[in-house]
């Protein structure tokens, strides 16, 4: 199985929304295969907490106009590790510390990487 073109949409938004707050290391693994609930994990890292609740909840705005719809939350109160589930892609939004901990790429290393390609920003010279 593969990633769906809406799941790859999806990706698109989210990864732009995230760079738009400063997340950082954007991983998008295909999780099709062995998870049949959801096709896509996003994979971000915030600096602090308040990067990290920043992040997510600009994702999820840009992802809501979008018209995907969330389906759960998680992890707003501590702001360490926020989960968006919007079916067809699941995003975490991680604090540096705790995506070192927890290691999903590791988990998943086996699901092929999706390639993420954000818009190139100049600066005035």
């Amino acid at each position: 199985m593969t990633a769906s073109p809406r799941a790859l949409d999806l990706v698109k938004v989210a990864a732009i929304a995230a760079d738009s707050k400063q997340g950082e290391d954007l991983v998008a693994l295909d999780v099709s295969g062995p998870l049949p609930l959801t096709d896509v994990f996003l994979l971000v890292t915030g600096r602090n907490e308040r990067n990290v609740l920043a992040i997510a909840a600009e994702i999820e705005d840009k992802l809501i106009e979008f018209g995907a719809k969330p389906l759960r939350r998680e992890g707003r109160q501590e702001g360490r590790w926020v989960l968006l589930d919007f079916g067809d892609i699941v995003v975490h939004v991680f604090h540096e510390e705790d995506r070192m901990y927890y290691s999903l790429e590791r988990l998943w290393k086996d699901c092929p990487a999706i390639p993420i390609e954000l818009p190139v920003t100049r600066s005035v010279e």
